[in-house]
């Protein structure tokens, strides 16, 4: 391989969210990854730094020009330049869309087990959690149209949150569940906020399809968030973008994000997303051929070692979906929470609780595969260990 994903590099004492833990613990929770971002981005940054001057930045045409080039070349949809806004992050524009679309009150749909901070920018707003559970049989995961139109049909719900592909259960959602969506949505005058952040990440024999390119109507209705930060680990950098083909509703998002100021990129925002999608094609080739060599490791790992254990079939994401029911028991208490609990406190492994991604996420951890193989090599001795001691006697009693 041209790129080096193997070297272990130390962010223990680099102000890191994901590595402020205790020591000899093992973060794998949230979505960032221990690779060291493209070189083509950090020499973009570096001779931006050259100029030692960081003031005031605008958005460039060649910005404008990098999102429309990699989104026709790689994923086939051809997006107008009118069509982008910048914004300072995928979240940020989510919770400003939530303030702007909808009143206080109204509620919003999401299809659970989901991203867990779409929670926090319907509640923090004061807006009302709408769930379409996902169906989860035979360890795979559909929607449920029967219930999702049920829940789109009610007059308080005027605003739904997709996630394309989905996190944390690794689904890419193929054209007709999205055109069906879509459909349903603007059957019910529901407008579609599309989060794609991890559309980058995908098995090489799977292709995502960005929401607004299924159908006109999935078009007119949608608001699509997109950023180079997840496939190519530069989050920290506060560089996103909101797809808005509907000129009357690309208004109302352009008001909120100023309004909101979260529209204005800092002095490296630019020039990263711009290396990136000019010239981190090839990294991201390697890295995701990475990442999907460190999904079967896994998988064959759980497989071999921790039958009680069963890791979703993922198609994107970094992250992966294991199922803990057979080690959980919900009756006596024992969700994923404490089983994660126990975990860390046995072995230093820190994982994701199933909990906080919806009501349905009680007996699976979420793992963050996005690491060296010595690192995940690490993670899953600890995680046998870890289950290991705590067993089902302990559970049961």
């Amino acid at each position: 391989m041209k790129y080096d994903f193997d070297s272990v590099t130390d962010r223990k004492h680099s102000n890191s969210l994901k590595w402020n833990v205790a020591e000899n613990e093992l973060p794998m929770w949230v979505a960032d990854m221990d690779f060291k971002t493209a070189p083509e981005i950090e020499e973009a940054i570096s001779n931006r730094m050259e100029n030692g001057i960081f003031g005031y930045s605008e958005v460039t045409d060649e910005w404008y020009a990098a999102y429309m080039n990699w989104w026709k070349n790689r994923h086939n949809f051809r997006i107008e330049k009118e069509w982008l806004i910048f914004c300072t992050g995928v979240i940020p524009a989510i919770s400003s869309i939530v303030r702007k679309i909808t009143t206080p009150a109204e509620k919003v749909v999401i299809q659970t087990p989901v991203y867990n901070i779409f929670f926090n920018s319907i509640l923090n707003n004061g807006r009302v959690v709408n769930e379409n559970k996902l169906i989860y049989e035979n360890g795979k995961y559909s929607i449920d149209f029967k219930d999702l139109e049920e829940k789109l049909s009610d007059e308080q719900t005027s605003l739904m949150i997709l996630c394309n592909p989905q996190n944390p259960v690794g689904k890419i959602w193929s054209v007709e569940e999205l055109s069906k969506i879509g459909e349903l949505c603007a059957k019910y005058n529901v407008t579609v906020i599309s989060d794609e952040i991890h559309c980058d990440i995908a098995d090489s024999d799977k292709g995502y399809t960005p929401f607004a390119s299924v159908s006109d109507v999935c078009k007119d209705i949608s608001i699509t968030c997109i950023a180079p930060t997840k496939a190519f680990n530069i989050a920290g950098l506060q560089t996103a973008a909101v797809v808005v083909p509907n000129a009357n509703l690309r208004h109302k998002v352009w008001r909120g994000l100023n309004t909101d100021e979260v529209a204005e990129p800092n002095v490296f925002a630019v020039q990263a997303a711009v290396a990136a999608f000019n010239k981190g094609g090839e990294w991201l080739l390697e890295l995701n051929k990475y990442i999907s060599d460190n999904k079967n490791i896994v998988i064959n790992f759980v497989k071999e070692n921790i039958p009680n254990l069963y890791v979703i079939p993922s198609e994107a994401t970094y992250l992966l979906w294991i199922d803990c029911s057979k080690v959980c028991d919900i009756e006596k208490g024992y969700d994923a929470e404490k089983l994660a609990g126990d975990i860390r406190k046995q072995t230093g492994l820190y994982l994701s609780a199933g909990n906080q991604y919806g009501s349905n996420g009680k007996e699976f951890l979420r793992m963050n595969i996005a690491c060296p193989k010595s690192i995940l090599s690490d993670g899953l001795e600890r995680l046998k260990a870890g289950i290991s001691m705590i067993g089902l006697n302990e559970i049961n009693n």
